[in-house]
């Protein structure tokens, strides 16, 4: 697997791109309907996966990193650098999905390390994720990669109840 960063082509991402990136999050119907993050989690369509993803680069430190295997997506992570809060030094992983007929396969375990190991490279010590309260299987997932509940708050977007969850990072 090779992670590749989404950049916007002339101050446009490109259609190529947000037409795989669109099936990929159509096929998670189930977690769309519990994020909320689309009208209708049955009919997402390019034009709202465009400007969700373009919201998410227009944040500071923000990036989209697309997970290809064999030149096929199969994955997406989306990343924070660091949280808009100034007493939080780590950095957040914000969306991390494989493309769902993959699923149970290892490679959202591996989606992650390649995250992970990204940090590390750039001398993080620990990364940070939200995981929401409505999705145990997200939670059990995180936990299972050794990540640990540190508090439970509201997310910045929609005021969605989250579990915060933090894992150190080792060499």
């Amino acid at each position: 697997m090779i992670l590749e960063p989404l950049t916007a082509v002339d101050g446009a991402l490109p259609g190529h791109l947000l037409t795989e990136v669109t099936g990929l999050y159509a096929a998670h119907r189930e977690f769309f309907a519990l994020s909320g993050d689309f009208p209708d989690p049955d009919d997402i369509r390019i034009g709202q996966v465009a400007k969700a993803l373009a919201d998410e680069l227009a944040e500071p430190g923000a990036e989209v990193l697309l997970a290809r295997s064999r030149g096929e997506l199969v994955g997406i992570a989306i990343t924070l650098d660091r949280h808009p809060d100034p007493t939080d030094p780590d950095p957040w992983i914000g969306l991390l999905m494989v493309d769902a007929s993959r699923q149970r396969s290892g490679l959202g375990r591996e989606l992650a390390h390649l995250v992970e190991g990204g940090f590390l490279a750039e001398g993080r010590t620990a990364v940070r994720l939200a995981v929401l309260e409505n999705n145990p299987k997200a939670l059990r997932f995180w936990t299972a990669l050794g990540y640990l509940v540190i508090g439970h708050r509201e997310d910045r977007a929609r005021n969605r109840p989250c579990a915060v969850l933090r894992k150190p990072l080792a060499g």
